[in-house]
């Protein structure tokens, strides 16, 4: 949903995170995204038929050296020990993808480019739905994480969490890591824009045209289109090729990066950017007080990494 009036003009002045003083303007712009355009002439035919297994596994066929394999679109969740099971995750597969925006992109700014191929080497798992309430209060009741900020009202439950910092989402993939044995993470921006795009090419993933609040529509999601305002619970949007939902809006999602103005020097091999200077991290996906172009797979924004928000949350990687 939207943001109500009073949000909604908060959220001109904060959409924010701007790469610099024309970045800010290009970010207040950004409000009203449209997504990037992938180029995935190089993307394997594997990627444009990911059909996810929805049958969930908290384990995975030993391959021929003993050691767990897991397959693209296989769906799992990963057992606490103690009890309780982790966020519900998906296997997204390797290939390669155009990361970043053409010039002709239409609600295109300048920090989504120079476009580059980056190759994802290999098979990693993401979280299917952002980081939810619920999951993020187990954290807080075991002592892994504090508390978020408050959730503005919009309630909790199956809700993605708002208010968190960076920090704070460094936290909660650290204590899921501990409780499962298992290595999990924030995203790098490449991985996260290439779930996104999930073979496409075009301004979001289901193509071109605008989304529309629409619970499962091809083109729903949840941004500032939506009547009520704020967030809603996870899963609004349908599917993408990769299994994955609400990429584009509801919250905007912290991803592992250090933001920089340009993808000029960025890494092409899916790992995530870390320079000296780390006092901005990136973030990911429109929120539901976005406008349609700040949905785009191609968008960018940062803040630093001790910023809350409540159009702010997040959604966790893990190593294969």
């Amino acid at each position: 949903g939207g943001a109500d009036d009073t949000n909604r003009t908060q959220e001109n002045l904060f959409e924010f995170w701007l790469p610099a003083v024309q970045t800010r303007r290009r970010r207040s712009e950004q409000d009203q995204d449209e997504a990037i355009a992938p180029t995935t002439s190089r993307i394997p035919s594997t990627l444009s038929t990911p059909v996810p297994n929805e049958a969930s596994s908290s384990s995975a066929d030993p391959d021929e050296n003993g050691m767990n394999q897991r397959v693209a679109g296989e769906v799992f969740t990963d057992a606490f020990s103690g009890g309780g099971q982790g966020p519900e995750m998906i296997v997204v597969p390797s290939g390669s993808f155009t990361m970043g925006s053409p010039a002709s992109e239409e609600g295109r700014f300048e920090n989504e480019g120079p476009q580059r191929t980056v190759t994802i080497g290999a098979p990693f798992a993401v979280g299917r739905y952002e980081v939810t309430w619920a999951e993020w209060e187990a954290c807080v009741v075991d002592g892994g994480c504090n508390g978020a900020g408050g959730d503005n009202g919009w309630g909790r439950g199956n809700r993605p969490v708002i208010n968190v910092s960076w920090q704070d989402a460094q936290a909660y993939v650290a204590w899921l890591s501990r409780k499962t044995g298992e290595r999990y993470r924030l995203l790098s921006e490449a991985e996260w824009e290439y779930a996104a795009r999930a073979g496409t090419r075009t301004r979001f993933s289901w193509g071109n045209e605008g989304p529309v609040c629409e619970r499962g529509a091809p083109n729903g999601a949840v941004f500032r289109g939506c009547e009520g305002g704020g967030t809603l619970p996870v899963g609004f949007s349908a599917p993408n090729a990769f299994g994955l939902y609400d990429l584009h809006g509801n919250v905007r999602e912290w991803t592992e990066d250090c933001y920089q103005d340009s993808y000029s020097g960025a890494p092409t091999d899916g790992s995530a950017r870390i320079v000296s200077d780390c006092s901005r991290r990136v973030l990911r996906g429109g929120s539901s007080g976005s406008i349609p172009q700040l949905l785009r797979s191609a968008n960018r924004s940062w803040n630093v990494p001790t910023f809350r928000n409540y159009n702010v949350g997040f959604r966790v990687a893990r190593t294969l």
